[in-house]
């Protein structure tokens, strides 16, 4: 190789870091800009948001985001890989808060109580109502999306069934089947509210004190179902 070859090779070449890769030169390689990738589907959010996923356009979410064409097919295959980014990441956010929530609270009524307010506030707030209409309208061509985003391998359950586990391991619950007994209290945490905002009957989200109220009941009856003599006496 040429010394000229040699110094092309070397201005070329990738260094491998945990989780990014840079050049040489200390830029980031293609499509591994965390800021960039962030930035682009921050645009697409308020696109899809806005008109719906069939009427974005990538022409939109270019002009929206700041950036040019080619910067987004660095990032993204088309637009269904895009949403699919900007639902799992509005996934993992949510996810990640409940479990901070939970994690708070050792005393299993607060910590269902705290879980079941934070689950009803975010799940009937009109963003994330508009963003399942968005996601139950492409269920057809988009099935994973789907199923990932109500199923797993993470959700809402599985985070609530851990919580669960924890508090059968310290004594406070007796439950022999975590998956049906967490399904039980988002089901009595509903209160058939994301429903009737998914289907546009109850067209705002609940007042907190009606979320109060149905999240208390809900916490009483699983207690009573659920709680160990000693912690449903103390």
């Amino acid at each position: 190789m040429s010394e000229g070859n040699e110094q092309l090779a070397d201005t070329t070449e990738t260094l491998d870091c945990p989780g990014e890769a840079f050049s040489l030169s200390g830029r980031r390689a293609a499509g591994e800009d965390p800021a960039k990738r962030e930035q682009i589907i921050e645009g697409a959010k308020r696109v899809f948001m806005s008109v719906g996923f069939d009427a974005a356009s990538m022409n939109d979410i270019t002009r929206e985001a700041g950036v040019s064409k080619g910067t987004i097919y660095v990032y993204f295959q088309n637009k269904e890989d895009l949403f699919s980014a900007m639902i799992e990441k509005e996934r993992a956010i949510f996810l990640a808060a409940v479990r901070t929530v939970l994690a708070a609270h050792e005393d299993a009524a607060t910590g269902l109580y705290k879980f079941g307010v934070s689950f009803v506030s975010h799940m009937t707030d009109e963003k994330v109502i508009t963003a399942m209409r968005t996601v139950l309208g492409v269920r057809d061509r988009m099935p994973d999306l789907c199923k990932r985003f109500f199923k797993g391998p993470e959700n809402l359950r599985s985070v609530l069934q851990e919580f669960l586990a924890h508090q059968v391991d310290i004594g406070s619950l007796t439950i022999d089947d975590l998956d049906l007994a967490a399904g039980q209290f988002l089901d009595l945490s509903s209160g058939g509210f994301f429903k009737l905002r998914l289907f546009g009957t109850m067209e705002t989200a609940p007042p907190p004190e009606e979320i109060d109220r149905v999240i208390g009941g809900a916490v009483r009856v699983f207690m009573a179902a659920y709680a160990t003599r000693h912690a449903a006496t103390a």
